[in-house]
């Protein structure tokens, strides 16, 4: 089991148009052909792997990676990124990638609870 989150690039949306701008940015850079990571996407996924082990690294002897898959670079596609995390690690990995998302300006969507992250009571 996973928890998915998607980080893309652009204006912060409404709360009660954040899905559907979810489905539109899924449906055209991931159901197809897909496009090369924009640098603003790819610079997000390099902090993620800066601050956490990609799945399988020989590095990571404890089993520490978040990450449901891998290369995490293959979750990303212009200018969105759809990723999924270890459920088990889900509560404290996922608000990281939150904040961090939001710090780089980019807009993080919680796909399980079909809302934007962080919200107001996240740190």
């Amino acid at each position: 089991m996973s928890y998915d989150l998607a980080v893309w690039e652009g204006d912060r949306p409404d709360e009660s148009d954040a899905a559907q701008v979810f489905r539109t940015l899924y449906e055209r850079y991931f159901d197809g052909a897909g496009s090369p990571p924009t640098q603003a996407i790819r610079a997000y996924v390099e902090s993620l792997l800066d601050r956490w082990y990609e799945l399988g690294d020989p590095r990571d002897v404890d089993d520490t990676s978040p990450w449901s898959d891998g290369p995490l670079m293959n979750n990303a596609s212009g200018p969105i990124m759809y990723f999924a995390m270890r459920y088990s690690m889900a509560d404290e990995i996922s608000a990281a990638c939150a904040q961090m998302a939001a710090e780089r300006g980019l807009v993080c969507f919680d796909v399980q609870w079909n809302q934007l992250r962080p919200t107001t009571d996240e740190p």
